[in-house]
Formats: structure tokens, C-alpha cells, sequence
């Protein structure tokens, strides 16, 4: 008697020691590779990088490299079936298995535009000369 609930107590417990866990990721690639990455003003990484999801929804991503336009986007993240509440709790407690909910975000960035010089400068001295103009007292 004492060596079956022994042996029932060894397989509950193996069974609440292997069971589920969600683990939530978001994987982010650019085109090219090697920009960093700032979700909700925090620094994430260069890219290719996995970072953890740590709540679904609305994600402010800025994604920077020299020589390219930084690019200012958002994001969302949906909440799959197996979070929603209820669901939830046999997903996470009850599930003898580990479940990733992974999302991919690539974002290509576009090359930097060069200014031209001269043009540039004329656009300065045009406006130089408006706003001596208009700062000119009248007699």
C-alpha cells in the first residue's frame, strides 16, 4: 500500500514538474542586418534579435543603422486562443508541454538620401535673405 502511494505520489509529481509553460518571444529581422532596435524607448538589441514578449499588444518599434533612414513603426502583437482567460489556466498550469507563441518582425530600411550641397546652400541664403527682409523696419 505505502509503495503505490509512493509510486502515485512520484508520478504526480514528475507530471507537475513537466507541466506547460508559454514562452513569448518576438523575433526581429531587418533588411540589412546589424541596425538597432528600440521597443517602447528601450534598447533591444542589434539585429537579428529574439527578445521576450512580456504583454501583448501595441509596440513602438525606431529601428536605426548608419547609412539608413531611421524607420519609426508600430506594432501589435494578438493574444492567441490558448491565452485567452479561462484557456489560460490549462495552458500554463495543466498542460504536460511547453507552447511558444513567437511572433517575426522584419522591417526593411530604405537607403539615406544625400542632400545636394549647392542647392542646400541656395535654400539657405534664400532663406537668410526673406528673413532680413522681413526683419527690416519700415521708415
Amino acid at each position: 500500500m505505502k509503495r503505490n502511494a509512493l509510486l502515485i505520489l512520484i508520478i504526480a509529481l514528475c507530471y507537475f514538474a513537466l507541466t506547460g509553460c508559454v514562452e513569448r518571444l518576438i523575433a526581429i529581422t531587418t533588411e540589412p542586418a546589424g541596425a538597432m532596435v528600440w521597443l517602447n524607448d528601450e534598447e533591444v538589441g542589434a539585429t537579428p534579435v529574439t527578445v521576450p514578449l512580456t504583454w501583448h499588444g501595441h509596440y513602438e518599434a525606431v529601428v536605426r543603422k548608419k547609412g539608413f533612414q531611421t524607420l519609426k513603426t508600430s506594432r501589435r502583437t494578438p493574444v492567441p486562443f490558448y491565452q485567452w482567460p479561462g484557456i489560460d489556466f490549462f495552458s500554463e498550469v495543466l498542460l504536460p508541454a511547453r507552447l511558444t507563441d513567437r511572433h517575426k518582425w522584419h522591417f526593411p530600411l530604405e537607403p539615406s538620401r544625400t542632400a545636394d550641397r549647392d542647392a542646400l546652400i541656395q535654400r539657405a541664403a534664400a532663406l537668410r535673405g526673406e528673413a532680413l527682409d522681413h526683419n527690416r523696419l519700415p521708415m
